[in-house]
């Protein structure tokens, strides 16, 4: 087998999950943020501050999907089933999410449903996508290359704390979008929200980066062993520096530097998960090797991702250099 097939698509598939939680984090977050909006008008500005975007980013989550069960089959016939009650969970949440957001508008006067519906859609699927975060990295039971524990495994202390983590992670990227894309009132709830939220995610990341290396010895041993402690540190050391900038920046009244900002603190996150993890797709057993593909596969997929990649990545620019610029009350695309 070609050795670096597999990167190639573990790269792939990791770049989709980290443009996936960021770009539809933010729009997520929106809804999460939609119960503290006292009045429909500042609901009306934060949904159409990400009107144009909402749906397109969600081509990451498909891309991500799709890639995993093309690239590597086996990893998928083992993580659907130990995670397929989340995963059906957060996939109709997302649906009906969607659904609440083209309704809402057609609805009114009495669209107070559609409103609910389009927070707590928003809200179960973030914290579904945490639960299923959580539960692949505490580990799969596997035997014989196949999955062999039970439906409700993923369902522990660790997944659920991961899960909200996840929607306070998801409410601040909200935070910071509605500083920068809006102004007057709902940029005033971003401005009054997000110090709270970014001192709530860094306690997050400081009890998830605890918690996992004295629950699972290998990534302690990949922490904390020697020489990897001593190359390792600046990722920590980065986030807390790029969460002061982020503070510093929301009380100082600036408006892209806390959204930016809280995108790589996010990116750090992410990064501080991958390397616990590498080069495990099933922890804690079965590596990128162990679940490809036959390569010849892997290059036939690979092939067409070559020329639709770009076309995504292009149309994302595009849409979003169209739709720049903030969001006034009674402007909007829906």
């Amino acid at each position: 087998m070609e050795w670096y097939l597999p990167v190639i698509w573990a790269g792939l598939i990791g770049t989709a999950v980290a443009m996936y939680v960021i770009l539809d984090g933010f729009d997520l977050g929106i809804a999460i943020l939609f119960p503290f909006a006292r009045r429909e008008e500042e609901r009306d500005v934060m949904m159409n501050s990400v009107a144009p975007f909402w749906d397109g980013n969600e081509t990451w989550l498909v891309l991500g999907g799709g890639g995993l069960w093309v690239a590597f089959p086996l990893a998928y016939s083992i993580i659907m089933p130990a995670l397929y009650l989340p995963v059906i969970g957060m996939l109709l949440a997302l649906v009906f999410r969607g659904v609440a957001f083209e309704f809402r508008w057609i609805a009114k006067p009495r669209h107070r449903k559609w409103d609910i519906a389009f927070a707590g859609g928003s809200i179960i699927a973030s914290f579904l996508q945490g639960v299923i975060l959580g539960g692949l990295l505490q580990g799969v039971a596997v035997e014989d290359r196949q999955f062999a524990g039970g439906p409700f495994d993923w369902l522990t202390p660790f997944s659920i704390f991961v899960g909200l983590s996840v929607v306070t992670g998801y409410a601040l990227l909200g935070a910071t979008w509605l500083i920068m894309r809006t102004s007057g009132p709902v940029q005033d709830l971003g401005r009054r929200l997000a110090p709270t939220l970014l001192l709530v995610v860094m306690a997050a990341m400081v009890v998830i980066s605890l918690w996992t290396p004295l629950a699972i010895d290998r990534v302690a041993e990949r922490w904390f062993s020697t020489p990897n402690i001593f190359l390792l540190w600046p990722i920590p050391l980065a986030a807390v520096l790029v969460a002061y900038i982020v503070w510093r920046a929301i009380g100082q009244g600036r408006e892209a530097v806390p959204f930016f900002g809280t995108i790589v603190l996010f990116l750090l996150g992410y990064a501080g998960l991958v390397i616990s993890n590498v080069p495990y797709l099933v922890p804690p057993d079965l590596t990128f090797w162990d679940t490809a593909a036959a390569p010849a596969s892997q290059i036939f997929f690979l092939m067409g991702t070559i020329f639709l990649l770009p076309l995504v990545l292009g149309y994302t620019a595009f849409v979003y250099w169209v739709f720049r610029g903030k969001i006034a009350p009674g402007e909007g695309y829906h």
